[in-house]
């Protein structure tokens, strides 16, 4: 119906909750909200539907008010989102917006005066914590600024917290505005879905921490403290992460035995049943910490990969206090750089089952830059922990004359190896055993029915002289072998094979010297 002429205006006013069906064309003003309404008018009329449309002022909710569908117009169409063209997904620009949330929207400020822990903390407690439905486990996006803290932040099950760059937004744990000390031991840890630590972890209903996201964004510490501590947790991911400690090269050196912070610690509150296990750090950088990573705790299934290491005294530090359940095992350290480490980039020490591979070593071991190493680059202390294609500055002289690129410190009884194997060709890493003076006894064994034949590299040393050969045994009917060898002076140390039933033994014997053998083997073979 066309619009004729304006015969007369009509208003009500009243509450939001009163509001009733307006006449069509008739005003409503609601006085308490200060949102203006018009009736849409009959059907007869022309109306598409019946009702109250509200006209847009100052204090209108626009965001609900506004419908969007995505487009995309920019690939040269618009995007068809619902069945047909012509009916297409609509929602509000609140839905739009709801779909992540910034970290803002709580109140954080991020120009790195302002205290933000109570705004970090309750959009974390509301993200993550009031309810069980998926539905509100949005993404927490911090834009580029500095986040100030004074208390350790817990990141809860379910979280996923992204940055704009770890150049660009960055959460430091630093004094109070009131310049008074604070007392947090960790930038962040983990937590349950309760934000609840420690002991408490899974009381209540809680869910232990598990599929945590960080990306993007840098940890960092004003204090002498370590930064972020995994505990109980199981499927997390560090992406483009740096870890920033408190500590100058000139600090670490200075205090070598008094410092002790680390970018990651490790942590099994409860139970061994809830050990941590597949973490994963990947594209992340470790600085200005003692250590880059460090523990002894039971934990499974680390992969460190594409990171950097630098300004530390050590880098990844596994095992070297008290192990606890055996260590860490099934650590895989990957395709990092390693440079400016006060001592060895890589320590297995008490530990097993953990490798290092096509990682690059520059100036690592040299106390910063000495013109000779201090120490190894890499450093394993026990049995099945292996360098595949490990890559270092160090030149051979240097390693051959002051420190090996890769030490074994194991001097136990027996230590064995893991074992290299190319299709059918396999050889075990070197393994070592010492020989007691005037003893005999058994190197290995291995069963026939598997293997028909191995060769065995070996070096004895025994007081001032030294030997090395090769061992060859081949078991059929009965067992053959040959020891070819050189020795500057004799070692007094004799080897050979036996045959029972089908367990082949490598044997030795020694003679009276005083002085104990060591003897270091590899064992080569094809199955």
């Amino acid at each position: 119906m066309a619009i004729v002429q304006v015969s007369r205006i009509t208003n009500r006013k009243g509450l939001t909750e009163n509001l009733p069906q307006l006449a069509g064309a008739e005003l409503g003003w609601c006085l308490d909200s200060r949102r203006l309404f018009i009736g849409n008018g009959t059907l007869e009329e022309g109306a598409p539907a019946i009702g109250n449309t509200e006209i847009v002022t100052q204090f209108s909710d626009i965001a609900v008010l506004s419908p969007y569908t995505y487009q995309d117009s920019a690939v040269g169409y618009t995007a068809q989102t619902g069945l047909t063209p012509s009916d297409p997904v609509v929602r509000t620009i609140q839905q739009r917006l709801d779909d992540y949330v910034n970290v803002r929207d709580y109140g954080a400020v991020g120009d790195g005066t302002t205290d933000d822990y109570s705004a970090i903390n309750q959009a974390l407690a509301d993200l993550y914590c009031r309810a069980t439905n998926t539905q509100v486990r949005r993404t927490l996006f911090f834009p580029a600024g500095t986040y100030l803290i004074t208390e350790t932040l817990v990141i809860p099950t379910y979280a996923s917290l992204v940055g704009e760059g770890a150049q660009s937004t960055i959460i430091v744990l630093g004094d109070n505005e009131d310049n008074s000390t604070i007392t947090a031991v960790y930038v962040a840890q983990y937590g349950d879905s309760k934000q609840q630590t420690g002991v408490n972890i899974g009381n209540n209903g809680a869910i232990a921490p598990r599929n945590i996201t960080i990306s993007s964004m840098a940890l960092q510490s004003n204090k002498v403290t370590d930064l972020f501590l995994v505990e109980q947790a199981t499927e997390c991911w560090f992406d483009s992460v740096d870890f920033i400690g408190a500590l100058a090269a000139a600090d670490i050196t200075a205090n070598l035995n008094t410092d002790n912070i680390a970018g990651i610690r490790f942590t099994n509150t409860n139970s061994v049943s809830n050990i941590c296990n597949y973490i994963t750090f990947n594209k992340c950088r470790f600085s200005n910490l003692t250590y880059g990573l460090n523990t002894d705790e039971q934990v499974q299934s680390v992969t460190i990969s594409n990171g950097k290491f630098d300004t530390l005294y050590q880098g990844v530090v596994l095992g070297a206090g008290t192990p606890l359940n055996g260590g860490p095992t099934g650590f895989r350290t990957v395709q990092n750089m390693f440079d400016n480490i006060y001592a060895e980039g890589i320590v297995y020490d008490d530990v097993s089952l953990n490798a290092s591979a096509y990682n690059v070593f520059y100036n690592v071991g040299n106390s910063f830059g000495g013109s000779n190493p201090t120490g190894p680059c890499i450093r394993f202390g026990s049995d099945n922990n292996v360098s595949i294609n490990d890559m270092f500055e160090r030149s051979d002289a240097a390693a051959t004359t002051y420190y090996p690129r890769i030490f074994v410190t194991s001097t136990g009884t027996v230590t064995g190896g893991t074992q290299q194997q190319l299709g059918r060709f396999a050889r075990e890493n070197g393994r070592y055993m010492l020989l007691p003076d005037v003893t005999s006894g058994v190197v290995f064994t291995f069963n026939k029915t598997q293997t028909r034949a191995v060769s065995v590299d070996y070096t004895i040393t025994h007081d001032t002289s030294a030997r090395h050969g090769v061992i060859f045994i081949s078991a059929g009917a009965t067992v053959s072998y040959s020891d070819d060898f050189t020795e500057d002076a004799t070692t007094y140390v004799t080897l050979g094979a036996t045959l029972s039933t089908n367990t082949v033994s490598l044997l030795y014997l020694t003679g009276s010297t005083g002085i104990d053998a060591e003897l270091t083997y590899s064992i080569t073979h094809l199955a």
